[in-house]
């Protein structure tokens, strides 16, 4: 089934009928839903308004409820992530910069998986074609723990946690997803050769995960070599199971090789809550407030929460939408090699819904 969605969009086929695409609700599905939005610093508030106007134009019953200047040390901001189930992300930042990469908001909500979806899209100019990855990244230890501190005048010392409780559920998700999504094959990232204790244990928990499920591949690469292969011969992978700085490194890498920050949708899941945003963490301060910034992203993202709430039509509307944008007629925004606005392309996008 991997690609079908892709295939029909080419064949301009409408989604809808036939024995594969039939869904059946519970009922009251239809009730509206609530979203937290977050839109968040930068290019933030612009991509989720793309997100909104789009969602209104195909009456998507749901109801964003809006966090404005969003602070995690406010108590009442706290509260608020904690109201519902999925989280819509704009960008966020804290005020003070204080934690990096905003480690202690992703800890609070336990979003222990971070996915990052790069996929090659025709009409984008690009060295590498049918490049197809899910980059799945530990997200809540490792070198993220923010453990400092200067042990002697002019000598710092950071610290590294690796658990294997998270070595394992990092692992369990990224093979259950390659299973439950019809894909072969899961590479572990490491280093293992040099820090044999810590990346040590995280190969020893993937090793475990992966006897539980022989009918997908299975291999490890060290992260030097790993960056090398992805630009060099990136059709290679399909599934990576990454500690959370490789995974930094690397959602970036594939993002750079499938046409930038703007193409890559992204979510960080845990048990209790989701949240959906690129698969990158970019403010675009450079560009924020200017109308050129890409919300294909954020737009398929969106798209991925639709599917997790029971709503695939809408989700297949605007996943179709979006490809044909950019594919057929010829839609893009600066990053991509156009010359349209965030407006127009959201325009575009709302045109070609349903078609």
């Amino acid at each position: 089934m991997r690609g079908l969605l892709r295939e029909q969009i080419k064949r301009n086929v409408q989604v809808r009928g036939g024995w594969y695409q039939n869904f059946l609700q519970r009922p009251g599905e239809g009730k509206l839903k609530h979203v937290t939005m977050i839109p968040g610093i930068g290019i933030g508030p612009e991509i989720t308004r793309s997100v909104q106007s789009v969602f209104s134009a195909i009456n998507v019953p749901i109801k964003f409820d809006v966090i404005d200047n969003f602070n995690f040390e406010s108590d009442d901001s706290q509260q608020k992530l904690k109201k519902n189930e999925c989280i819509l992300l704009g960008v966020m930042t804290e005020a003070n910069q204080k934690y990096t990469d905003n480690y202690k908001f992703y800890k609070f909500l336990d979003l222990y998986a971070n996915i990052t979806m790069a996929f090659s899209v025709e009409g984008i100019k690009q060295k590498h074609q049918n490049t197809d990855i899910v980059v799945i990244r530990e997200n809540t230890e490792g070198e993220y723990s923010g453990i400092e501190h200067e042990v002697y005048p002019g000598v710092i010392e950071s610290i590294k946690i690796t658990t294997k409780a998270a070595s394992l559920r990092i692992a369990e998700y990224a093979f259950e997803f390659a299973h439950l999504s019809g894909r072969k094959k899961v590479t572990a990232v490491h280093k293992a050769n040099i820090m044999k204790l810590v990346d040590g244990l995280y190969l020893q928990a993937c090793r475990e995960v992966a006897q539980r499920y022989p009918f997908i591949k299975y291999e490890e690469m060290i992260i030097d070599n790993c960056c090398m292969q992805l630009v060099k011969n990136p059709t290679q992978f399909d599934v990576m199971v990454l500690p959370n700085l490789y995974g930094s490194i690397v959602q970036n890498v594939v993002a750079g090789i499938t046409g930038g920050v703007g193409m890559c949708a992204g979510a960080s899941i845990g048990k209790d809550y989701m949240l959906f945003s690129q698969g990158c963490r970019h403010a675009g301060l450079d560009i924020a407030g200017k109308n050129i910034v890409n919300p294909s992203a954020i737009l398929v993202s969106s798209t991925l929460m639709l599917r997790h709430l029971g709503l695939p039509n809408f989700a297949d509307q605007i996943s179709q939408a979006v490809t044909k944008t950019i594919v057929e007629k010829k839609v893009k925004t600066k990053d991509i090699g156009g010359q349209s606005t965030t407006e127009q392309f959201t325009e575009e996008v709302i045109r070609c819904l349903g078609k």
